[in-house]
């Protein structure tokens, strides 16, 4: 997968911007606050039309305009594929070769990408919902449908959590629609649950051995899913489903009482352990970084082995912040095979002896200039 063109209009400080590039390595090199980590974002943004950065897209259409369009040329192994997107105040418009789709869920995943950026680090030491995020950007960048069941999700279990906030205030139960909205969101959530499973321990496999290299064998890393209730690993969909409604069965009064779902997707979780230690709480600085690193090196594996194709990696502003034997390690695994677009604030902080084919691009401004 390359990334040969990308064009940018009233997005973020981007009043208008083209790029077109042959090279393998790009660097994009300037001080903080000039638009670097904005083009980064415009790439990640035209693959997963969402941003890692804001939940609010208002945000990234450049002030006093309404909306901003983002298209690119991506080569991919059975030709050249176009992508549009148009941002604006009341949605997004999507297009694959001058076809508008219908939902944004087709265009996803026709164009995969890997961020890694210096925020990753709180996949391993922030909060589950970042992990979830995680885990919802990555599988659906793979597997459509799990973008579909995740929305469909999400939906259902607003509107059970209204019930549930109604029918507590007025304390009668009326459980009938509420086993309408039980089975509904079981459907969904069961299907989450079984692929979130499947891609843990998928990853689980290249980090491994990714983060053994790192550490020259001196670490060992196990990825752990952790979901809202347990369930065995060789369970098939119909009696995860069973097991889902008996949990929520079992929680249905203290749900009413505190007005909310208390069981699903939207409260599992993933864990790292170091050595048998887990990571967030007992893991060093630098061993926390090391494993988002292996992180996101195993996805690039892992995306390879699902779609055929490695995406585009993007690097934003992280190589100066690793010691000259994890850069280069990063460096190696990267540089044949994966396309990868680099940020950074001062050129002496990459090893640039060891990248082959690199264009270096100054940002000034909202401007890049060679």
């Amino acid at each position: 997968m390359f990334l040969k063109r990308l064009a940018l209009q009233h997005y973020r400080n981007y009043e208008q911007f083209e790029l077109n590039t042959d090279h393998k390595v790009n660097l994009f090199v300037g001080r903080n606050a000039q638009g670097k980590t904005n083009l980064l974002e415009a790439i990640f943004v035209l693959a997963l039309t969402k941003s890692h950065r804001t939940h609010q897209d208002k945000e990234l259409i450049q002030w006093n305009h309404d909306q901003a369009v983002l298209t690119g040329e991506v080569e991919k192994k059975y030709g050249l594929t176009k992508l549009g997107l148009t941002i604006s105040r009341q949605g997004k418009k999507a297009k694959i070769n001058g076809l508008e789709q219908r939902k944004l869920s087709a265009f996803i995943g026709s164009f995969n990408v890997v961020m890694f950026a210096p925020e990753d680090l709180e996949i391993v030491k922030g909060a589950p919902g970042i992990r979830r995020r995680f885990l919802d950007m990555e599988i659906g960048q793979v597997q459509p449908s799990y973008l579909y069941d995740s929305m469909q999700y999400q939906k259902i279990l607003a509107q059970r959590n209204n019930l549930l906030k109604q029918t507590g205030l007025m304390k009668a139960h009326d459980s009938t629609m509420l086993e309408v909205w039980d089975e509904q969101l079981v459907t969904h959530g069961t299907k989450m649950m079984k692929k979130r499973q499947s891609f843990i321990k998928k990853l689980q496999i290249w980090a491994e051995r990714i983060h053994a290299g790192i550490t020259n064998d001196q670490e060992e890393l196990r990825i752990v899913y952790r979901p809202s209730f347990d369930f065995d690993d060789a369970e098939d969909e119909s009696i995860l489903f069973e097991r889902f409604m008996v949990k929520l069965t079992q929680t249905r009064e203290q749900e009413f009482r505190r007005g909310t779902t208390l069981t699903g997707p939207h409260r599992d979780d993933m864990v790292f352990y170091i050595n048998g230690r887990e990571a967030d709480v007992y893991g060093s600085q630098g061993q926390q970084r090391t494993t988002a690193l292996s992180l996101k090196l195993a996805e690039l594996e892992l995306i390879h082995e699902e779609v055929g194709e490695y995406p585009i990696l993007l690097l934003d502003d992280v190589l100066s912040e690793l010691d000259q034997y994890r850069q280069t390690q990063l460096i190696e695994t990267f540089q044949e095979k994966v396309q990868t677009f680099i940020t950074t604030t001062g050129i002496e902080s990459v090893n640039l002896n060891n990248l082959h084919d690199a264009a270096v691009f100054h940002v000034k401004n909202g401007g890049v200039f060679e």
